[in-house]
């Protein structure tokens, strides 16, 4: 089962002016959870603590994605693009780059968790799943809700802040990860869906 869906602007490298030098903090543009999160216990008549509690375990999981993306450039020489860009022309991202890496018991998450990730420019997508969870299945999955997730977003003006639309990012999310399922689905089906949502930059 997926437990979250991430989608995160990495930030930039050192931000101008007095600013303490290091890299500019990762900021979640969107997230969903689904179920209760493995090993919280329930706590009836405080949803307030339980709301927090689940902001920053996906913070937590923000930071460790931008942390993957920034070696995984660094490594391969690619600088990260300081503002958020979007693609001109639809994009395929079968060669995106990605990965998984776990998270253990207590970090964040009272029990394990993986967690799958893409970086598009100074994007990033993460799926938190179930260590016992399809891997194979969670990449391909990820490949085919970012670019239609890409496809929800959109420029404030240039350089600025990206702005989603988080009622068609939900809708999106019901049809391919109902109640955090991931779904085994064939090219015919999800051509009828972006025809469906209007939706023409997916591949």
């Amino acid at each position: 089962m997926v437990r979250a869906v991430l989608l995160l602007a990495l930030g930039g490298p050192d931000p101008p002016g007095p600013a303490p030098p290091g890299p500019a903090p990762c900021r979640v543009l969107y997230a969903r959870t689904f179920g209760t999160p493995p090993g919280t216990p329930p706590a009836p008549g405080d949803p307030p603590r339980q709301r927090l509690r689940r902001k920053e375990q996906l913070l937590a999981v923000a930071r460790q994605v931008t942390s993957q993306c920034r070696l995984l450039q660094s490594s391969s020489g690619c600088p990260s693009s300081p503002t958020p860009q979007l693609p001109d022309e639809p994009m395929a991202l079968q060669d995106a780059p990605g990965g998984l890496f776990q998270l253990p018991p207590g970090d964040p998450f009272p029990e394990r968790v993986t967690v799958a990730w893409l970086s598009v420019l100074a994007l990033a997508f993460a799926l938190v799943c179930d260590p016992q969870e399809n891997l194979s299945l969670a990449e391909i999955t990820l490949r085919r809700l970012a670019p239609r997730l890409l496809a929800s977003l959109r420029l404030l003006g240039p350089g600025a802040d990206v702005l989603l639309r988080p009622e068609t990012a939900d809708l999106l999310l019901d049809r391919l990860l109902p109640h955090g399922q991931m779904l085994f689905l064939n090219e015919r089906f999800l051509q009828a869906m972006d025809r469906e949502m209007g939706i023409k930059a997916s591949r």
